[in-house]
């Protein structure tokens, strides 16, 4: 407990936070208001310096159950054998996965969640032949209703999106795309790509690509993710969403973040 800190009843009292312990990666949040009247209480959750990820509270048969999309498409021992293939070999991108759909079933548009409208993910070499669409550890495509384009407007237009110009600048092929503006770190975006469809139960579907970035602005996201990514070979990560989707969600007074995994030593 911070309880000397100089208390300026303006701007001045909006503070940064930031923890640390041997052994653990760093984490914070920002900005927290100071108030001369109550204590203000700050959740923070510390992961281990080299994380790693224990998926014992994902087994398929709750996963399908749970997230349907991942199943369809194929019979059930193939359906088996592709996930439990992405949790043993690409644990980052199986916690994509599971992050993503974590935060999406947190998601109420007029009808429903986005998962309601996702019909079938793409896998690996499902849709294309240089992997293009494969899923990976800061995103992954699937089929969608195009009904999901017209409830996520919906959404914006009661300001719980909004929308991205010019998607394709970071989305090649995008047509449409909006962010969630929830939370001021680890928002869920939904890019669609309308010109790659896909017949599914009688529903022409269109691709649709979720994605969660780190910072709800626009210009930090492009300088610090979108640029910086690229020039250091890295790509964003899964136990770094965790961390920030789990603070920002308790500041905000939300159900826990808790997808289908843990972060171990």
């Amino acid at each position: 407990m911070f309880d000397d800190l100089p208390f300026f009843d303006n701007f001045g009292d909006d503070y940064g936070v930031v923890v640390w312990a041997d052994g653990h990666q760093q984490a914070g949040f920002m900005p927290v208001t100071l108030s001369d009247q109550f204590t203000k209480p700050l959740d923070v959750m510390l992961i281990p310096s080299q994380p790693k990820y224990s998926f014992v509270d994902a087994p398929w048969n709750d996963a399908k159950v749970l997230y349907p999309f991942i199943a369809d498409g194929a019979d059930d021992p193939t359906g088996a054998a592709r996930y439990q293939n992405l949790l043993n070999l690409q644990p980052r991108v199986a916690a994509c996965l599971l992050n993503l759909c974590e935060a999406m079933s947190h998601i109420h548009l007029a009808r429903g969640t986005p998962l309601d409208y996702f019909k079938q993910m793409i896998w690996n070499g499902e849709y294309g032949h240089d992997g293009e669409y494969d899923p990976r550890q800061d995103r992954f495509f699937a089929w969608c209703d195009p009904a999901l384009i017209h409830q996520v407007k919906d959404a914006a237009s009661a300001g719980l999106f909004a929308e991205e110009l010019n998607p394709g600048t970071f989305h090649k092929g995008a047509t449409h795309s909006w962010k969630q503006i929830q939370f001021g770190e680890a928002n869920v975006q939904l890019t669609f790509h309308e010109a790659d469809t896909q017949q599914i139960d009688g529903v022409e579907c269109v691709m649709v690509e979720p994605d969660i970035d780190y910072y709800k602005d626009l210009a930090a996201h492009a300088l610090y993710e979108v640029i910086y990514n690229p020039l250091t070979q890295s790509l964003t990560d899964p136990a770094q969403v965790y961390v920030l989707r789990w603070i920002a969600g308790r500041q905000a007074g939300v159900p826990d973040f808790a997808p289908m995994f843990t972060i171990v030593s």
